[in-house]
Order: C-alpha cells, then structure tokens, then sequence
C-alpha cells in the first residue's frame, strides 16, 4: 500500500536531536519513502491521511518486557523481589499451556499498541506461541534468550537464535539468558561461548537488587557485570536490564564495550529495587534504552508513564536541571531499538522500517504547544496515540485494534485463564 501524511509535525530522530519538521511522510509498502517537502512525482495513493498537526514520532521500543505475564498483573504485588518471583511468579507460571502464552501475549500487544509501542524485546519461554501471537497482530517482536538452571542449553539457545532469525521479518533473537543469580557458572560460560561462535551481543537482568549485587560478590568476588565481563560475555556487545545497583566500573565497562542500559523504572519503583544512576549514564556517554518490565511487576505497560519516571526520578536525586526530557524520548523511539538490533526501526527516514506512530495533539493535555517533544514526556498518555504502524500496515487507530477481530474475546480469555490457574494451584 500507497500512504500518505500530510500536515505532519516529524520528529525524524536522525540523531539524538529531537527537531520537529513540518512537511509529508510518504509510505509504500513497508518503507518510508519520503519525509519533509514533497519531491519528485506524487504516488498513486492508497490512502492519504490528513495528520491536522499532529506529531509523527519513531514508535516506542520496548527494550526489556515479559509479555505473558498479564496473566499475573495486580495478582502478584506489594513484595520484594525474590519474594515475588519465589512465592507467585515462579509457583504459578508452571500451570499456563503455550495456548495461554498466545493468548495473553495477544493482550499484551493490544497494551503496546493502543500506547504507541512499535516493537518489544520479549524475555519469555514456549516462543512458537509468542511469535504467533506477534505475528497474527502485526507486531514487532525481538526474543531474548532466557536459559537459566530450571531450563536450556546453549544447544536450544543456538537452535532458538537460528530459527527466530529466520522465520519472519517481524520476528528476530538475541542471545539471553535469565540472571547470573539463576543460572550457573558453566552455563553461563556456555552463553559466553556462544555468543563467541555467533559473534553475537547477550542480554541478561542484571544488578537489578542489593541482594543480587552482594550474592554475586560472595560467589565470585565481583559484581554481576564485572564478573560476566571476565568471561568474555560482552565481547560482541548486548547490554543488561535493570542495572540499578552499578558502581562506577560497571558503567565504565558499559561505556567501553558499547552496551546498552535498559532502565525499567515503575518496576524498580514498585518493588522497591532502587533508583538506577540514568543521569550518570547519560553524562559518561552509556546508551540508554528504555523497557517497561513484565505487567505482573509494572503492572501495566505503559511508555508515557515510563518515560516520566526515568526522567522524573533523576531529577529527585540531581536536580530539576538534569536528565532532559529529549534525551529520554530519543532513548525511547531510537535507542531501544538499536539494543534490540532493529536499526531498520530507530528513525523516519527514507529506506527504514514504516514504524511510527501519530500523537494527538488536538487534546487538553497537549495544549497550548510551547514544545511538542517535552509535551509529550512530561504531559502525553495512551489517550493521545491516535495511530500505531508496523511495517507499513496501521494497527492501532482512534482506538480500535485493526488486526485483532474480537478485543473482548481475548479479555475473557485471559480471565478464564487465571481462574483455571487459581483453581489448580489452590490460590
């Protein structure tokens, strides 16, 4: 199909510089083909979407998520960490089927979509039912890896990365695996020695707690990044979720080996983990991703509410002058996905990915425009997306789902897949 946008406000995000254009977006089949001053002969067109001023941005990318998990959102809450994971999570994940996984990563996509998320970085187990949910709705979904002790090998984790790669262009794999804390030292130096073979980046939460930060220290001398440094993990980069308890080498190993932080701020809020140093990341030239965490710990899955407390839970710690608003869009809209590998994805230029969603300016919260981009960090919510497009194809618009037939069929869905679940493990 033929698009066109016009009377846009674009945030081409060509660099960190969150310069507003205004002019056309021009889309054919799944690339941009033009943006700014129309040039060169009109397409035939498909469709032509008059934008009224409204904001073109890079969607969102989901750097670090657990999509499925919705089947545990405002069950599971007000507990620690291990607590969480020990008493709810973990108990209760053992009863969901890979048809529960399709469903409930279907209700997480309608969540991402609906907010503005163009593509997520999915850290889950039975990935055949996530890619097919992802791949029924259109959604961009990039895999991490999520070996530990209760499950794979660097044999499956091979065979994984050689299978997502290929199987669709909407899909794709990164090396991962769960935590240092959950996983042995043989197999992560197995994940080490894989990545070596593929040449390839290794993701893993990471420094996400005190308590995970000092049992590191007890078993091996180090902190998880210095430790995981030691074994060659990050010698073809990847990055690490959480990362709130660095020290001052942690984030020079990030710097010097190009990894990428992903911060996951109404996580960390929730269960109380900490605040991670985002300023200082900024500051010393760390690339800064942002990632919600699952909807069992957030418990929703919300960019806007994201992006407020990245910046805002800064500015409690440096002050009002610290962390800009613009840098924390960018990190959203084109640092997450070059983590994620998407650099197709990072920005509206000729030749990328169409990935983009429109911003309803013609709200309250909008208005008056002093400045669009700070707008929408510091006053934007869901209610203001107006439109999500994935690879050319419109997938969210004034708030109907356009790949998803029956939204209340995959909400009774959901709910008939946690009564079972409550039922069977006496909860």
């Amino acid at each position: 199909m033929n698009i066109r946008f016009f009377n846009a406000n674009i945030v081409p995000f060509r660099n960190a510089d969150a310069e507003v254009i205004l002019g056309e977006l021009w889309v054919s089949d799944d690339k941009i083909v033009l943006v700014g001053e129309p040039s060169g002969a009109p397409l035939s067109w498909d469709r032509e979407i008059d934008c009224r001023g409204n904001l073109l941005l890079p969607g969102f990318k989901n750097a670090h998520t657990h999509s499925a998990m919705t089947f545990l959102r405002s069950f599971a809450d007000d507990k620690p960490l291990l607590d969480w994971l020990n008493e709810d999570v973990f108990p209760l994940e053992k009863f969901l089927t890979g048809d529960d996984i399709y469903t409930l990563t279907t209700l997480a996509i309608m969540e991402y979509v609906s907010g503005g998320t163009t593509a997520a970085f999915d850290m889950y187990y039975q990935p055949d039912y996530v890619t097919r949910s992802a791949i029924d709705t259109g959604f961009r979904m990039v895999l991490c890896g999520s070996i530990n002790d209760f499950g794979g090998t660097k044999e499956t984790l091979r065979d994984e990365f050689e299978k997502y790669n290929k199987l669709h262009p909407l899909i794709s794999q990164v090396l991962g695996f769960h935590a240092e804390y959950t996983t042995s030292k043989a197999l992560i130096k197995d994940v080490s020695d894989l990545a070596h073979e593929l040449c390839a980046p290794v993701f893993t939460h990471n420094s996400e707690t005190r308590q995970e930060v000092e049992g590191c220290k007890e078993r091996y001398g180090m902190s998880p990044t210095k430790f995981l440094d030691s074994l060659g993990m990050f010698d073809f980069g990847g990055g690490g979720f959480h990362c709130v308890h660095f020290t001052d080498e942690d984030t020079q190993i990030f710097k010097s080996r190009g990894l990428y932080a992903v911060t996951n701020c109404g996580s960390n809020v929730k269960l109380a983990s900490g605040i991670p140093p985002v300023e200082k990341w900024y500051r010393d030239g760390v690339k800064v991703a942002i990632g919600t965490d699952g909807p069992a710990s957030n418990n929703c899955l919300d960019f806007f509410r994201e992006m407020f407390l990245v910046t805002g839970l800064q500015k409690l710690e440096h002050g009002a002058a610290s962390t800009d608003a613009n840098l924390v869009l960018h990190s959203a809209c084109s640092v997450g996905a070059d983590a994620m590998g998407l650099s197709e994805c990072n920005s509206l230029e000729c030749g990328k990915q169409a990935d983009l969603i429109m911003i309803d300016m013609h709200r309250p919260n909008m208005q008056p425009v002093n400045n669009m981009t700070k707008n929408v960090v510091y006053s934007g919510s869901k209610e203001n997306v107006a439109l999500t497009m994935i690879r050319g194809n419109v997938v969210y618009e004034n708030g109907r789902f356009v790949t998803i037939d029956d939204p209340e069929e995959i909400y009774r869905k959901s709910n008939a897949i946690i009564a079972r679940i409550r039922r069977a493990s006496g909860r």
